[in-house]
């Protein structure tokens, strides 16, 4: 076979690749959503503690973390001081602690359809809190984007069947949290430096996750199930939804590693579509015209957003190798007339 046809042999296996990585992670993310609200719904499994769900998860997958970094070193852990850690590591997991347990309350009164046409607010809290926290620019027309992505996101909710004003705040903070936490990995993370992968994450987060809830899980949780004689862990359950979301936390560091961020977004976006049409066919939520619309305008603000982020990068991209290439040429014709000097002081 000709240089031509291995050439189109490794891109057709790079591509089918980048596919199964995609496939993966949706199958993965897909299934945790799924399956959290299986337990936590009260028409399902009937198991309505959140925090103690997150906490299971989150002592779980600090536990295989620290045996991937620490013990058979799979990953190669982050260098970092005291200091730093508890400066910029404990805020993190505080946030997180929290935007995981009012994501996870959330499935206890709201559709897993709904939950996904609120998610799509994430851009727009993102933005809002870089811009007040002066790590992004304002630009207007960001921000008429962002106002588009909010209005279809409010058509949605209007349109929503069985509204529950607990669970949209809930959610609503969740994604606040969420966005707060993605804003300040940038400020007291990546600006120092300092980049975690999935797995690495877990082992420095997610323990602080499991401290900082188990505050709340006292006063709140622990009592219901200390007088629930009822209450027995089952270990199929809970062992394979944990398994599940550490599973997706390794499919994010494939997905990411092999690909980009933004096939992560896209992927996110026919994600959550394929999570509506199972809610609305399988698990038989009520899913209106309206709901659609509305979720359909915020969409478009979504992949606007999206497609703006990628010129963008494309733009910084190219100019970092238009700069480099001036360095280049600079250092380039630097030899090229120290020689002619050291050729002209020989005559």
């Amino acid at each position: 076979m000709g240089k031509g046809g291995a050439i189109s042999e490794n891109v057709l296996k790079k591509v089918l690749l980048s596919y199964a990585y995609v496939a993966i992670w949706i199958f993965l993310s897909f299934s945790v959503i799924v399956y959290n609200k299986f337990i936590l719904d009260q028409k399902m499994y009937n198991w309505p503690f959140p925090i103690s769900l997150t906490m299971i998860h989150m002592a779980f997958c600090s536990s295989i973390a620290y045996l991937l970094v620490s013990v058979f070193k799979v990953v190669e852990p982050v260098s970092m001081s005291r200091e730093l850690y508890f400066k910029s590591v404990v805020p993190i997991g505080a946030l997180y602690s929290l935007s995981l347990w009012f994501s996870n309350s959330a499935y206890i009164y709201l559709s897993v359809s709904f939950i996904q046409m609120l998610k799509a607010l994430m851009p727009v809290a993102v933005y809002s809190i870089g811009v007040t926290l002066k790590k992004d620019k304002f630009k207007s027309d960001t921000m008429a984007n962002m106002v588009s992505i909010s209005l279809g996101v409010a058509v949605a909710a209007y349109g929503e069947a069985k509204f529950n004003s607990k669970g949209v705040t809930l959610q609503l903070l969740a994604v606040a949290f969420e966005a707060t936490r993605l804003v300040m990995i940038q400020i007291l993370l990546n600006s120092k430096g300092i980049s975690l992968n999935p797995i690495t994450s877990l082992y420095y987060v997610a323990p602080c996750c499991l401290v900082f809830l188990s505050v709340p899980w006292l006063i709140m949780e622990y009592p219901l199930l200390r007088d629930n004689s009822s209450f027995h862990l089952d270990f199929v359950i809970f062992g394979t939804n944990s398994l599940c979301a550490f599973a997706l936390n390794l499919a994010v560091f494939l997905l990411v590693g092999k690909t980009s961020a933004l096939t992560m977004n896209v992927a996110g976006v026919v994600k959550d579509w394929l999570l509506i049409a199972f809610s609305w066919s399988v698990i038989k939520d009520t899913v209106t015209a309206i709901n659609l619309f509305g979720y359909g305008l915020a969409f478009l603000g979504v992949a606007y957003y999206n497609h703006s982020k990628l010129q963008a990068l494309k733009a910084a991209e190219g100019q970092k190798k238009a700069q480099q290439a001036d360095e280049e040429a600079g250092r380039l014709l630097e030899e090229r007339e120290g020689n002619e000097r050291k050729i002209d002081s020989q005559k």
